[in-house]
């Protein structure tokens, strides 16, 4: 027995060195009293005042249970932790793969056509007797021979509008032509149509039950505030979407259609109201969105009538409303909030694209206007239309995927998208949760880097991951709900 003890060092061999070197992190206020510290890969620390400066000059107890923290979440390293670099760099590898599975998601735009008259609508919408406005197969061809072409294993299809629908034929054709396609690929393929399901036949639900077609529409909360954001001539656009969504539901299976709403000035004194609209209509998630600075919202001067701190409070009643409905028994939750929780929790992230370091476009999406014409993004076709073409790639008729990709506009914009070389990005806390967008930047500033000082998207972001982080430290029972979304 006394020979099988010989061969275990003492207790004391294992306490902590005294020594220890700082991993990379940054840090900012949480709140009055509070800093937060994050890393590369996303972990957090709240500290005190007093905690952060100790930390950050190595007088930091290593017997503490602050230090303990700090080691098992990658701030801090000593002699008998060098293995930590090597899962650092792992974790940080992990996060950063899916740049590499280039562009998953392919939007086909085919047609501006459509029978709504929504107030934000981000687009140039026409007539529906205008058909010259409709996408033609030959560049619907030639858009699928680009999305082949990416090394993604998953490829999405998903056809906008206009009114998507208006124009189901060529719908019809891509769907039929990607599968044919694909026997070749085999991609993970998937269709969505975006509508507003208006015309939603029996004919359209049967080629969707066929081909497994997934739906996402809008649904600005009761009928009063849907029908005032998107007026349908003659007809009660709420009644239109309800009786769709249902019909969706019965026809192909719930998880086959996904709702997703706007926030309006009319919005901002009725979240609880729009949120339990979605819980009466059987949803079990919804995206508080905000209004983008695109197309009728900035004509109308829509977008000037709310600014980022009533959109935050919104924000906040909203979520403590979600948490309520958890706590009594109905599963909901908050679709932005989840993914910041994903950013800061999966190891691999999240691959929501607006944001990303460098930014989502081309990498995470491109898109295939009604002209043929690419963008390398949604809200860039959305630039487009209002004059400012920069984020246009070139046609389907000259253009190639290696071509596309390659493109000194696009490579340019990427590389000023890298937060770890933005000016303020650099040492903000919330890098690793948040991401760039450069087609806001450029229609709010002129400019594609922008002035982060004053952007509202930094603004509204920075004011998001605040708040998520106190609900984390502060109130248990908000965590637990939190925790459970992911």
């Amino acid at each position: 027995m006394t020979e099988l003890n010989a061969h275990f060092r003492g207790r004391a061999e294992f306490a902590p060195t005294t020594r220890y070197r700082l991993l990379p992190c940054r840090f900012t206020r949480l709140d009055g009293t509070r800093y937060v510290a994050t890393n590369d890969v996303g972990e957090h620390v709240v500290m005190t005042d007093d905690q952060l400066r100790a930390f950050a000059t190595r007088r930091l107890a290593v017997d503490s249970a602050l230090y303990r923290s700090l080691k098992a979440r990658h701030f801090v390293f000593d002699d008998d932790s060098l293995v930590a670099v090597d899962l650092l760099a792992l974790k940080y590898r992990t996060r950063a793969a899916a740049i590499a599975n280039l562009t998953g998601l392919h939007i086909f735009v085919v047609t501006l056509r459509c029978d709504h008259s929504c107030h934000y609508c981000q687009v140039s919408r026409q007539t529906e007797e205008r058909t010259q406005f409709d996408m033609s197969r030959e560049h619907a061809d030639k858009a699928l021979e680009i999305a082949f072409a990416t090394p993604s294993p998953q490829l999405k299809i998903e056809f906008q509008g206009g009114e998507p629908l208006l124009n189901f034929d060529l719908i019809k054709y891509i769907v039929e032509r990607a599968t044919a396609l694909n026997t070749g690929f085999r991609k993970n393929l998937q269709f969505v149509i975006a509508s507003n399901l208006t015309h939603l036949s029996d004919e359209i639900i049967a080629f969707s039950k066929e081909h497994e077609v997934y739906y996402s529409t809008s649904l600005d909360g009761p009928e009063a505030i849907h029908n005032a954001n998107r007026p349908l001539r003659g007809a009660s656009s709420h009644a239109a979407a309800i009786a769709g969504i249902h019909r969706i539901r019965e026809a192909l299976g719930p998880r086959f259609i996904s709702a997703l709403m706007t926030t309006t000035p009319a919005s901002l004194s009725r979240v609880t109201e729009i949120i339990d609209e979605y819980v009466a209509h059987g949803f079990r998630s919804i995206f508080l969105r905000n209004l983008s600075p695109y197309g009728f919202a900035v004509r109308t001067s829509l977008v000037r009538r709310y600014d980022v701190d009533d959109w935050i409070e919104f924000y906040k009643r909203g979520l403590g409303h979600i948490f309520e409905l958890n706590k009594r028994g109905v599963r909901l939750r908050e679709e932005l909030t989840t993914i910041v929780l994903q950013k800061m929790f999966l190891p691999s992230g999240s691959h929501y694209v607006d944001l990303q370091s460098p930014a989502g476009i081309a990498i995470g999406a491109l898109v295939y206007n009604y002209d043929g014409m690419i963008y390398a993004s949604d809200e860039g076709r959305m630039l487009a239309e209002m004059g400012d073409k920069s984020l246009c790639l070139g046609s389907v008729d000259t253009e190639s995927f290696e071509s596309v990709m390659t493109n000194e506009r696009l490579i340019g914009l990427l590389d000023d998208s890298l937060l770890e070389s933005v000016p303020m990005c650099t040492d903000c806390a919330f890098l690793p949760y948040c991401g760039a967008d450069p087609v806001f930047h450029q229609a709010t500033m002129h400019d594609s880097v922008g002035h982060k000082a004053f952007s509202g998207f930094c603004s509204k972001q920075m004011a998001v991951f605040r708040h998520v982080i106190t609900l984390l430290e502060d109130d248990p029972a908000a965590r637990n709900i939190l925790m459970s979304w992911i």
